[in-house]
C-alpha cells in the first residue's frame, strides 16, 4: 500500500504540477565548469588574460571564450571595462572568492580519494649557492615520494628569479633577501664573509696595495655590500675577475685571482672563509626566504613548499661563524 503524502508533500506536488515544464527545467541547478573556474582564478593571479594564456598553453581567444561561458553560467556580468583593460565587477569579486574555495575543495577531494597521492608540476628557482648543496638530494627524495609530480628547477641570480616568479613563470623562489615582499617566508639569516683560497692569504695583504676581487657583475647585492664595506674601512680594491656564474667565482678565487664576498653556503672544500681583520670586515647577516608569489597552492605545491622550508631551516640555521 502506497503511503499517504503528508500535507506538505501534497502542497509540493500540487505546486510543481501547476508549473510549466519549461519553468521546472530553469529551476535545475547549474554546474559550474571546473576548468573554466581554474582559468578564471589563474588569470586573476597572473594579472591578465595574456599571461594566463601563456601559462596554460592556450590561445587568448580560447581564454576569452571560457570567460564568456562563465558569465553565461552565472547569469551575471563578471568583468567590466576600465580604460583599455577589464576589471572584476562586484559579482566577479564575489565569484573569485567562491572559485578559490571550490578549486581548493576539488583538489583536496582528489587527494583524499586517491590515498594522498598527488600529481601536478612545480617550477622552482634558486641561486647557484643552493644548487650544489643539500637541495638536489631533497628534490630527488621528493620526486621518489611523489612520482606524479613534475619538478622543474631553474638556477639563476636573484633579480631574474623574482622577475620570473612575478610573471608566473615560476611557482617558488628560494632567494637571498626579499624579506620586504608580501610573499616572503623567512627561513634563516646567514653571515656574509670574505672567501679566499686559504686563510694564509691574509698574510700577503698589505694596507697600501689594493685587494684583488672576483665578483658577480652588476646588479649584485653581494658585490654592492662587499665594496661598501671596503670603502668604509678605507681599504683599496680593484675588481680583477667578473663572472656571471658562481662556479666561475669559485674557480677564480681558488686560482688566486681575487677574493670574493658571499655566504659560506655551498663553499667548495678548496676555499676558506677568511678571518676578520681591520681592513677586511665581515658583513651583515642576510636573510634567506622562500617566495610563492602570493598565489594559491595546489596539493603538490603545498607538499613541496613544506619540504623545502623544513629542509632549508634544518641545514641553514646551524650556520654560525
Amino acid at each position: 500500500m502506497e503511503p499517504i503524502p503528508t500535507a506538505y508533500e501534497q502542497f509540493r506536488i500540487t505546486r510543481y504540477s501547476e508549473l510549466p515544464m519549461k519553468e521546472i527545467r530553469t529551476m535545475a541547478r547549474i554546474n559550474l565548469d571546473m576548468d573554466v573556474l581554474r582559468t578564471f582564478v589563474t588569470a586573476q593571479d597572473l594579472g591578465g588574460f595574456n599571461r594566463a594564456a601563456v601559462h596554460l598553453g592556450r590561445s587568448q581567444s580560447a581564454i576569452s571564450q571560457q570567460m564568456r561561458k562563465l558569465e553565461d553560467q552565472t547569469g551575471q556580468p563578471v568583468f567590466k571595462r576600465e580604460g583599455r583593460g577589464t576589471i572584476l565587477t562586484g559579482q566577479g569579486e564575489r565569484l573569485l572568492s567562491y572559485a578559490r574555495r571550490i578549486l581548493e575543495l576539488n583538489d583536496e577531494t582528489l587527494e583524499a580519494v586517491n590515498g594522498f597521492s598527488i600529481s601536478g608540476s612545480v617550477r622552482f628557482g634558486l641561486p647557484g649557492d643552493f644548487s650544489e648543496s643539500w637541495l638536489p638530494a631533497l628534490l630527488g627524495i621528493f620526486k621518489r615520494a611523489h612520482p606524479g609530480v613534475l619538478i622543474e628547477v631553474f638556477v639563476e641570480r636573484n633579480g631574474l628569479l623574482f622577475e620570473q616568479l612575478d610573471q608566473g613563470a615560476l611557482d617558488f623562489v628560494l632567494a637571498f633577501g626579499g624579506g620586504g615582499r608580501p610573499d616572503a617566508l623567512p627561513l634563516a639569516i646567514l653571515p656574509t664573509v670574505w672567501i679566499g683560497p686559504s686563510p694564509d692569504i691574509i698574510l700577503a695583504l698589505t694596507p697600501e696595495a689594493p685587494i684583488d676581487l672576483a665578483l658577480y657583475g652588476h646588479p649584485c647585492r653581494f658585490r654592492r655590500t662587499g665594496l661598501e664595506l671596503l670603502d668604509k674601512a678605507g681599504t683599496p680594491w680593484r675588481v680583477t675577475f667578473t663572472s656571471r656564474s658562481l662556479q666561475g667565482l669559485w674557480a677564480a678565487t681558488g686560482a688566486g685571482l681575487g677574493l670574493t664576498f658571499r655566504t659560506p653556503v655551498g663553499l667548495p672544500n678548496h676555499l676558506s672563509v677568511l678571518p676578520d681583520r681591520p681592513g677586511l670586515p665581515r658583513g651583515p647577516g642576510i636573510e634567506v626566504c622562500l617566495h610563492d608569489g602570493c598565489r594559491p597552492l595546489s596539493p603538490a605545491r603545498k607538499e613541496f613548499r613544506d619540504a623545502v622550508m623544513e629542509t632549508t631551516q634544518e641545514h641553514l640555521r646551524p650556520i654560525r661563524l
